[in-house]
């Protein structure tokens, strides 16, 4: 499965758009990392179990995503775009989404 941010594949041609493909998941702290973070946020600098914690939810969403594309037959997906909302305190959805396609 190819996935691009672009429009184009370089040597390929879109035969056909298929869908839209999307993946999410919804992730929550937890307490532990919670406390930490907050002594973390009293020194300053990155908060590291939510880097990891954000880069485990787009990597599923991914996967999610790839999933769809392949239910739909897909050879691709362009346009990959994320985007990430609050669904309540401490809990937030990720989304990748981007543009099923065939390709020739």
């Amino acid at each position: 499965m190819i996935i691009t941010t672009t429009d184009t594949i370089p040597g390929k041609e879109i035969s056909e758009i298929l869908d839209i493909a999307r993946g999410s998941t919804v992730r929550a702290r937890n307490i532990g990392k919670d406390l930490f973070a907050g002594l973390k946020n009293i020194v300053g600098g990155e908060i590291t179990e939510y880097t990891k914690l954000m880069a485990e939810a787009r990597e599923k969403a991914m996967e999610r995503m790839i999933e769809d594309a392949k239910y739909l037959g897909a050879d691709a997906i362009i346009n990959v775009r994320f985007a990430t909302a609050n669904v309540m305190a401490g809990c937030s959805e990720i989304l990748a989404y981007g543009t099923a396609v065939k390709l020739t």
